[in-house]
């Protein structure tokens, strides 16, 4: 896998990223481990393998895997109403729109939201960066951004009624409030005690240490003329709320560890973190006939429009979206498992082909195109390597 090092200096060169982490592996060991670039633009520190980042969003995946753990030991339910649990959502409402005075229009939903729709994303709940209306109604209520981590930015309505339709959003930060009021332990607790400690994951934490901040890489920000460049950026580091759906930071090198532990069934040298049933259930769809949609930027400094194999029909199981139809130009195969960050950072798990990579980079906003060119090449030489 060689000829990864030139595809990752190539991109740096190009101006497609700033820095890059890379790493490759199947269900055994390592395959790839490369970096290029440094962690801030116009700076003089190389990005290492090791280099820390924002891994935003592909915290869901741990957070899920911290609920699917207290569902194995009968603490925890898919389908009964979480409200039982965490009152806040014993009576939601859903938006519907605004009056012509400007006025939000909420009606009560049409049924109760279970642990199985927070997981899948069909609890009825969205982000603002994708949801014009609840970036509105957000606004009229006086409500913080999520990336805040106070509690009360998750105060928001739900856009569709519990299992109608899949909106990509808060739902996974509520799962997390569910493990906590369950446990009674904090979130970040749980995931070092139970996943990242036993499969030693050391980097991977909600606050940064001065271990990982020594390695942290910068945020940044793609301008107008398409160069980047360094902003100042942190998530909070005392929290009101350990934010379950995108607030823990990392290394590509310890995300992989979690990948292979998937790609083995729920170990990885000699710790057990799920039962094989349950990994096999984080490979089929768990959403029903719902489908993944595209994701709409309405905050385009945020995100750009973002869909994985756009007109290609995609499901989520208990903790990934899931691809129905194997890559078209040689890459993972149909039902692998995958997701990202905010911060362009991607991953994928193939048990078809043994396969599992992850690609970090630090820069806004999301789905950026140089970035997932750069992912999709780096995916395609995994594969030509056999």
């Amino acid at each position: 896998m060689q000829g990864i090092d030139a595809l990752l200096r190539a991109a740096v060169e190009s101006g497609a990223v700033a820095g890059v982490a890379a790493v490759a592996g199947q269900a055994g060991g390592t395959l790839y481990e490369g970096a290029a670039g440094l962690r801030a633009a116009g700076g003089s520190t190389p990005m290492t393998p090791d280099t820390v980042g924002w891994i935003a969003s592909m915290t869901k995946a741990l957070t899920s895997v911290a609920a699917l753990q207290l569902v194995e030991e009968g603490r925890l339910a898919l389908d009964a109403p979480i409200g039982t649990i965490l009152p806040e959502l014993a009576a939601p409402q859903v938006l519907e729109g605004f009056t012509t005075a400007g006025e939000p229009i909420l009606r009560p939903a049409r049924g109760a939201i279970t642990l199985r729709q927070l997981l899948t994303h069909t609890g009825g709940f969205a982000y603002e960066t994708w949801h014009a209306d609840l970036g509105r109604y957000a606004k009229l209520a006086g409500l913080p951004r999520i990336g805040t981590c106070q509690r009360k930015a998750l105060a928001l309505p739900l856009v569709a009624d519990p299992g109608t339709a899949w909106n990509y959003g808060i739902g996974i930060d509520w799962a997390g409030l569910v493990v906590e009021a369950v446990t009674g332990q904090s979130l970040g607790s749980v995931i070092r005690d139970r996943i990242t400690g036993p499969l030693g994951m050391e980097d991977t934490h909600f606050r940064l240490g001065a271990a990982q901040r020594s390695r942290l890489s910068a945020m940044h920000v793609r301008g107008a003329d398409g160069r980047l460049s360094p902003i100042a950026f942190e998530v909070p580091q005392e929290p009101e709320f350990e934010m379950g759906g995108g607030g823990l930071y990392g290394t590509a090198p310890d995300y992989l560890r979690f990948c292979r532990m998937v790609l083995n069934g729920g170990t990885l040298d000699g710790a057990r973190i799920l039962a094989p049933e349950t990994v096999e259930a984080l490979g089929r769809n768990q959403m029903g006939d719902l489908l993944v949609g595209p994701m709409t930027s309405v905050v385009p400094g945020a995100s750009h429009h973002a869909e994985f194999f756009p007109g290609q029909p995609k499901r989520w199981s208990l903790a990934f979206m899931l691809n129905e139809e194997a890559h078209p130009e040689g890459g993972r195969a149909a039902g692998s498992m995958a997701w990202a960050g905010l911060a362009n950072s991607y991953y994928w798990i193939d048990p078809v082909h043994d396969r599992a990579g992850v690609l970090l980079t630090q820069s806004l906003p999301f789905a950026d195109p140089q970035a997932l060119a750069l992912f999709a090449a780096f995916e395609r030489a995994v594969y030509a390597a056999g």
